[in-house]
């Protein structure tokens, strides 16, 4: 039996401070954030939503990529549900929607309002076939009483249509001149290829530090499993079209971890990331399989209860650190609470970070705001709890025998805190300032200059972290 030299958590120590010669950043401003989480991968913020189903589905996704980072949907649900939540994001920012939601001419108002609040949508156009013979969107169908009017006694037919070439300026010039704001985008033959919406154009220029696909669309993971029903699983992802798989499994020293690496790989040319792992060795193992990229943290998030029921884990600073040169980009998963972790996360080698109780009970998270003695709240837990796994087994028409599952994860209500944004924001504001106090102009430059300095027990005090 051997002892490890000590393990570092982040508020072990503290990033020194450097001095800024000319050609470093005067400011905030001035640094840049942008990472790449796989070689393929950029990010504008380094930071993802993790893959609970607490934390992130579509809308929290939105909201991640929107801002630079990126979500993981969770798998905790149906194969069918998780794919949709892909689509939705998929389809939440893009100047071309390229399969826009349509409907027929003979659907009622009933079925019309019943799709729109399943696909979260509220315009549609109409086709015959493929050919578009008109457009129908909420103003037409919002006040109408008569619930079995049909599409074509309600929709616009004379409809403004461009060829699948047009520009966002030439789509601009439409809008205003037509006073419209829905261009369906048609081939030869009038058949519907696209749509643009004034809508998605202006998302668009509002949020330019995006994170977005080739084809300007936000970037979103998937998550699945190791075993079940994890390969017809993948194939729904990719289908819904993810930019990169999770591999999600607690024990990414598990065997069936890298076999399924393996498997991905070689059935697609996706970006996978893989984990959880808390050593190099281990961390050498996935990527040897072919991870793009590989989640460190065993125990250190807040709904994880691994390391006082298993007693394994490894001290989430020094884990990063000691994974840090394994050849792929790393994620600290876990343990960052507030952006002084973050920045130490990143300085010590990460590329970026993922959380989940840091943005759980926000107003992007699944669930609603509960009151409780006069104040909100929202339910988090760990995916290793006993009522997760239990929900897990019933969506998936599971039998459910809990009798001997030991839980790994802690469930609770958590205050209601409002937008992610705001919090997301805040990190990297705090991220920027380590930054220029070791006058480090990019993520790269930080991790060259960043070092760090162990403090005592009166340091931890006098750094307001105890």
């Amino acid at each position: 039996m051997r002892i490890e030299d000590d393990g570092f958590t982040f508020d072990d120590v503290l990033i020194i401070p450097k001095i800024t010669d000319k050609a470093g950043p005067s400011s905030r401003k001035d640094v840049d954030t942008s990472v790449n989480i796989t070689a393929r991968l950029k990010l504008h913020a380094p930071i993802i939503s993790a893959n609970m189903d607490t934390v992130t589905e579509a809308r929290m996704a939105i909201t991640m990529a929107r801002l630079g980072g990126a979500g993981v949907i969770h798998r905790f649900n149906t194969i069918s549900g998780e794919a949709e939540e892909v689509r939705r994001v998929k389809r939440a920012q893009s100047v071309v929607i390229e399969n826009p939601y349509t409907v027929s001419q003979d659907v009622d108002i009933e079925e019309l309002r019943n799709i729109s609040a399943e696909k979260g949508v509220t315009s549609f156009p109409v086709l015959d076939g493929r050919k578009v013979i008109g457009i129908v969107t909420r103003r037409d169908y919002r006040f109408e009483k008569d619930k079995t009017k049909k599409v074509s006694e309600i929709m616009t037919r004379n409809v403004i249509t461009s060829g699948k070439d047009v520009t966002t300026d030439d789509a601009k010039a439409v809008f205003a001149k037509n006073k419209i704001e829905k261009l369906l985008l048609v081939d030869h033959k009038g058949n519907l290829v696209g749509m643009i919406t004034a809508k998605d154009i202006g998302i668009s220029e509002s949020y330019t530090e995006a994170s977005k696909d080739r084809k300007g669309r936000l970037l979103v993971g998937a998550s699945i499993g190791i075993s079940g029903d994890y390969k017809e699983r993948l194939d729904a992802m990719v289908e819904a079209e993810a930019d990169f798989i999770v591999i999600d499994i607690a024990n990414g020293y598990l065997t069936r971890t890298a076999d399924t690496i393996r498997y991905v790989k070689k059935s697609y040319d996706i970006e996978v990331m893989a984990g959880n792992v808390a050593t190099k060795d281990g961390a050498l193992n996935l990527a040897k399989a072919g991870a793009d990229c590989v989640k460190v943290g065993i125990g250190p998030g807040s709904a994880c209860l691994t390391r006082p029921v298993a007693g394994v884990g490894y001290p989430q600073l020094s884990a990063i650190i000691g994974c840090a040169d394994i050849g792929v980009p790393i994620i600290a998963d876990g343990g960052v609470n507030k952006s002084a972790d973050l920045a130490k996360a990143i300085a010590g080698g990460a590329s970026a970070v993922m959380i989940g109780g840091l943005i759980a009970g926000t107003d992007e998270s699944p669930g609603t705001v509960v009151s409780k003695a006069g104040s909100n709240y929202k339910f988090y837990r760990g995916m290793a709890s006993v009522n997760a796994y239990s929900d897990k087994s019933l969506r998936m028409g599971e039998e459910v025998d809990i009798g001997d599952y030991t839980p790994e994860g802690t469930e609770t209500l958590i205050p209601y805190k409002g937008s992610a944004a705001k919090i997301i924001n805040n990190f990297i504001g705090g991220l920027r300032s380590a930054m220029t106090y070791v006058n480090a102009p990019s993520i790269a430059e930080f991790q060259k200059r960043a070092e760090f300095v162990k403090i005592t027990e009166a340091g931890k005090k006098e750094s307001k972290y105890v």
